[in-house]
């Protein structure tokens, strides 16, 4: 019972930070009339919470390790649901975006401690399962959020979607209080500062110029000068670290080929996962005429696969090994993206449903075998840095994700449309983007919608593609070394599974 608490708990705390990352989209055209906020702080008071989260992921994963998880999990829904306090009181764009930074830095002690609680409370016959629940609540509390937030944008106006985010926050901590143990270590490694500093700073150079990119065009230099600046600190991040007696993360783990597989298969599943819900929402209201409710609605058919997948995920790696399971969801994902990118204005239902359906499956087939290959990879005393590790792929590979098929999109429906006979204000508005167009109307509309179903077909093929290179890099990365006891020798008499074989490796 204790152990059923914990993972509820977990899961509950989980669910409150993913939720918090594409909730306030829904709400964000309210938030603009009301606190009177142009378009850059728009952006900002979503890509605040994205930029500290990320940036902080290492450092929190940490502190985690040496001061308890318990403690981590309790400091950060305390400064999370206080900060969702003030954020719901204020009216002030800046300030908004100031308490955004602060619940990204809550929410960076939450998520690390949450996965590492999980794999310290479990033994590791039912670690795996456990796991899975854990994936498919990270993978499918984005498209909850949506919906939650459209509910409530139903009957009340955005303040309610931070006071939605208190009492889940209020809920966690009460349980944490409650069910949840203490796992800090007896003997903690030295804090490596001056790691935790590099690997921030660099994360922030790097999120933050790829967040600014689809603004600032990907040849700007404010963009190729982040870009550059992130690698060249995350490069003396590492140099660092293999010198360092106490690293915050050694390099070297990177050479265990699933802890390697684990971590570039999450970034580009969510690579692929949070950049298709950038298009796809904008296509669900803007081309198909949705309200921001039912595009939420729409989404449903996706965790209608993704959660029986991520259920039979750990099932069929017992059986089977990770590697089918794993290969098999990343195609099952590329398919899903693969139909999806035929959508037209005139498509049904039934043809979103059967993308977002395969889609769903392949990520919860995907998720729980790559993150389990990144725990496992980890001594009992590093599970905070390896849920770091593990949040972190999925933050920045969501943040790439909007970025680059976002471009991809944009550049596509600029190259595409091509307006004649319109003022020059009307025809700049509709070159910005599809909203600017939806504002003139008319056949500006039709033909901005047209040019905008020509960008989704590339950004989502984009994706689709990057889902299959994914799948054969896994492939790749967890083949079977044969030795030549293996070409020489007789099978073994008694059946070993691929799972115990693997483990053996």
């Amino acid at each position: 019972m204790r152990q059923g608490a914990v993972l509820v708990i977990t899961c509950l705390a989980l669910a409150t930070v993913v939720a918090a990352m594409a909730s306030l989209n829904v709400a964000l055209p309210d938030i603009a009339r009301q606190t009177h906020a142009d378009q850059t702080q728009q952006t900002w008071i979503i890509d605040a919470y994205s930029l500290v989260f990320a940036s902080l992921l290492l450092p929190a994963g940490a502190l985690g390790d040496r001061f308890g998880r318990r403690r981590a999990l309790i400091v950060g829904l305390i400064v999370y649901g206080a900060a969702s306090v003030l954020a719901a009181l204020t009216t002030d764009p800046n300030v908004l975006i100031g308490l955004r930074a602060v619940l990204g830095a809550g929410a960076a002690l939450i998520m690390p401690a949450t996965l590492s609680t999980i794999t310290s409370s479990f033994p590791r016959a039912q670690r795996a399962r456990a796991v899975s629940v854990w994936a498919a609540v990270a993978g499918g509390s984005g498209v909850l959020g949506l919906l939650a937030s459209g509910l409530l944008l139903e009957w009340w106006s955005w303040p309610s979607v931070f006071w939605f985010n208190v009492l889940l926050a209020a809920v966690a901590l009460a349980g944490t209080l409650v069910f949840v143990p203490e796992s800090a270590e007896s003997r903690p490694a030295p804090l490596d500062v001056i790691g935790a500093i590099l690997a921030a700073a660099g994360i922030a150079a790097l999120v933050y110029a790829v967040i600014e990119a689809p603004v600032n065009g990907w040849s700007d230099p404010v963009t190729l000068s982040g870009i550059a600046l992130g690698v060249l600190v995350l490069a003396g991040f590492v140099a660092y670290e293999l010198r360092h007696r106490h690293p915050l993360l050694d390099p070297r783990l990177f050479r265990n080929r699933r802890f390697a597989a684990g971590s570039l298969s999450l970034t580009l599943q969510f690579f692929a996962l949070f950049g298709f819900m950038f298009v796809v929402m904008q296509y669900l209201q803007l081309v198909r005429g949705d309200s921001a409710l039912t595009a939420a609605l729409s989404l449903l058919a996706m965790p209608i696969g993704m959660i029986p997948a991520s259920r039979l995920s750990p099932l069929l790696t017992q059986r089977l090994g990770a590697r089918g399971p794993w290969v098999a969801g990343l195609l099952m994902l590329a398919t899903g993206l693969a139909v999806l990118a035929h959508l037209d204005g005139a498509s049904s239902y039934g043809h979103i449903a059967a993308g977002l359906i395969p889609l769903g499956a392949g990520l919860g087939l995907a998720m729980p075998p790559a993150t389990t290959a990144i725990t496992d990879a980890l001594p009992k005393e590093l599970q905070n840095v390896g849920s770091a590790v593990n949040d972190l792929a999925r933050e920045l590979g969501g943040a790439l994700g909007i970025a680059v098929l976002g471009s991809l999109l944009t550049a596509t429906y600029r190259s595409d449309l091509h307006l004649t006979g319109v003022p020059p204000n009307v025809a700049e508005a509709a070159e910005s983007s599809l909203a600017g167009a939806a504002a003139a109307g008319g056949a500006v509309l039709q033909q901005a919608q047209d040019a905008f179903i020509t960008g989704l077909h590339a950004a989502l093929f984009g994706g689709a593609i990057t889902a299959v290179a994914t799948a054969v890099a896994v492939a790749v990365l967890l083949r079977r070394r044969r030795t030549p006891a293996d070409r020489t020798c007789p099978a073994p008499a008694d059946p070993v599974t691929h799972s115990e074989r693997e483990a053996t490796e």
